[in-house]
C-alpha cells in the first residue's frame, strides 16, 4: 500500500519521511491540494531503479541484435577478445 502523504509534511515531517525511505526503500507520494504532485525516495532507491531501467535497455539493445542479425560468430568473437 503506498504511503500518501500532504506537501506540507515535508516542511513538517521531513525526518520522519526520510526515515521511511530509507528503512523501507518504498517512495512515499506527496500531494499538493488533494493532487498527486511528487514521489520521494532514497537516492539508494533511485539508482536501484535507474540501474534495473539502464539493464533493460541493454538486454533489449542485446535482443534487437540477434533479432537483426547483428552478431558475431565464435571465431570472430575470438579474434575481438585476442585483439583486446
Amino acid at each position: 500500500m503506498p504511503v500518501i502523504r500532504k506537501s506540507a509534511d515535508l516542511r513538517n515531517s521531513y525526518s520522519d519521511i526520510s526515515k521511511f525511505c530509507h528503512k523501507y526503500r518504498e517512495p512515499v507520494f506527496i500531494t499538493k491540494n488533494g493532487e498527486g504532485d511528487l514521489a520521494v525516495m532514497s537516492i539508494e532507491t533511485y539508482e536501484e531503479i535507474t540501474g534495473k531501467r539502464e539493464l533493460y535497455r541493454l538486454l533489449e539493445d542485446g535482443l534487437n541484435d540477434i533479432k537483426n542479425g547483428n552478431v558475431l560468430s565464435e571465431e570472430e568473437m575470438d579474434k575481438s577478445i585476442d585483439l583486446m
